[in-house]
């Protein structure tokens, strides 16, 4: 898609070197503004995280790849229709193919998720929603469209207004999350989920104050 090298980071669970048969869902998760490929495995600590998640068995074993969200020159350039579309365009024709034909990863959408922090909700938001026939499960994080960007967010009221009952029988979860009232992007939130209201989209919200 950009005519580059780019990289991912990804996770494999305990055991995936010695199982050579199962194939693993597999979690697309994007960072937010201002980071890139390494935000979630070196701040978040990914690795440690699911490993003990699975051990305690939390969370089932699965794939995670986390992708450069970072598309043309980076910062707000990000949040503009083109570079969504270009983003879009590089996890379906290129990361997702590459992970399935060198990983054993399943290719049902079923066992596929995507999930981004604030720039990377959006992303998800944009690539998700779009092709809900990829992802069973949305995860948004600390994010939502715009309130003042009409250019960029009635677009995407007026594809789900129009594909409301696809989006909701496709994707089995999507969950918005949210740091409070403190969080930057709460009020955008706000209005967003009472666009979800008003069109019947199907959604898990959950808040954390701080």
């Amino acid at each position: 898609v950009f005519n580059a090298w780019r990289r991912f980071y990804i996770y494999t669970p305990p055991g995936y070197d010695n199982d050579v048969i199962s194939k693993y869902p597999v979690l697309y998760l994007l960072h937010g503004g201002g980071e890139d490929e390494r935000g979630w495995s070196t701040q978040g600590k990914t690795d440690l995280i699911l490993d003990n998640l699975i051990a305690e068995q939390k969370a089932k074993p699965m794939l995670v790849v986390m992708m450069d969200g970072n598309v043309g020159s980076g910062g707000i350039a990000n949040f503009g229709e083109r570079t969504l579309q270009q983003f879009e365009n590089e996890l379906r024709q290129v990361v997702i193919p590459f992970v399935e034909r060198n990983y054993r990863a399943s290719a049902n959408s079923k066992d596929r998720a995507l999930a981004g922090l604030s720039m990377g909700g959006l992303q998800t938001l944009h690539t998700g929603i779009k092709n809900n026939q990829l992802f069973s499960y949305l995860g948004v994080f600390s994010s939502g469209w715009f309130a003042n960007n009409t250019t960029l967010s009635d677009p995407q009221y007026a594809f789900m207004k129009e594909n409301a009952s696809t989006i909701n029988a496709n994707v089995k979860l999507l969950w918005v999350a949210m740091g409070g009232k403190e969080d930057i992007a709460y009020n955008n939130c706000k209005v967003m989920l009472s666009k979800f209201d008003e069109m019947n989209i199907k959604y898990t919200y959950s808040e954390y104050p701080g």
